[in-house]
């Protein structure tokens, strides 16, 4: 089983592609898949040559063959300009020209990174269309980590699950393991309201008892005009 990581980071050290390792070791830990890492930013040169020439260089044509030979994939870009970055549209740009249906199919898992939690919305307004249109199977949960989430609570709990869904994906499997601490099952929202109000719930389970039958009731007696 093959799991490739496509990041668009551009430094080194770099939070994308920290993010796009920990996600990894999340999905291949759950699937024994072997990884390979697809740096973007040493594509850079051939990515805007595939454009003019149409023929990609021997190292994107190797990650062109990698991302169409995976069992499943993660994507991790910055944010740039409330989306994603230039660079990573233009490698899945040019590799649906490659191979118009590189993805279909495909178990794709979104995750982003940023400087600040108010461009969490890139992965539902940029990043899901995206992969839609390219007839991938987007997991349901997206990671994004700003800058404040590393080594905050919330960010594990967020790669596990999200990596649990790929790796369920990725195997068939229906089952998914919840984060530790996560609650394992959601009350019903009734249920909840009756909870903040114990009286109403107990008026409800009593309030059959007594009750007169329509038919039984005494009639009003009238006159009847004719």
């Amino acid at each position: 089983m093959k799991l490739v990581v496509i990041s668009a980071g551009l430094s080194v050290p770099s939070s994308t592609r920290l993010l796009g390792d920990r996600l990894a070791a999340q999905a291949a830990g759950r699937t024994s898949a072997d990884v390979t890492v697809v740096e973007l930013r040493d594509l850079a040169v051939e990515i805007a040559h595939n454009f003019t020439n149409r023929f990609p260089g021997r190292a994107l044509g190797a990650a062109f063959d990698a991302a169409v030979a995976a069992d499943g994939v993660i994507v991790v870009t910055p944010v740039f300009s409330a989306s994603y970055s230039g660079l990573f549209k233009s490698f899945f740009d040019a590799l649906s020209v490659h191979n118009e249906g590189a993805l279909a199919g495909k178990p794709v898992l979104i995750a982003a990174t940023g400087g600040t939690a108010r461009h969490s919305l890139v992965l539902d307004h940029a990043l899901r269309p995206l992969f839609a249109y390219l007839k991938a199977v987007v997991v349901p949960t997206g990671v994004y980590a700003a800058s404040e989430d590393w080594g905050a609570e919330g960010l594990d709990g967020r790669i596990e699950r999200a990596a649990g869904e790929l790796a369920a994906l990725m195997t068939g499997s229906s089952t998914v393991r919840k984060p530790a601490g996560e609650s394992p099952d959601l009350v019903p929202f009734e249920e909840q309201l009756a909870a903040l109000n114990p009286r109403d719930r107990s008026a409800r389970s009593t309030s059959g008892r007594g009750a007169v039958p329509p038919s039984s009731a005494p009639q009003a007696h009238g006159r009847r005009i004719r």
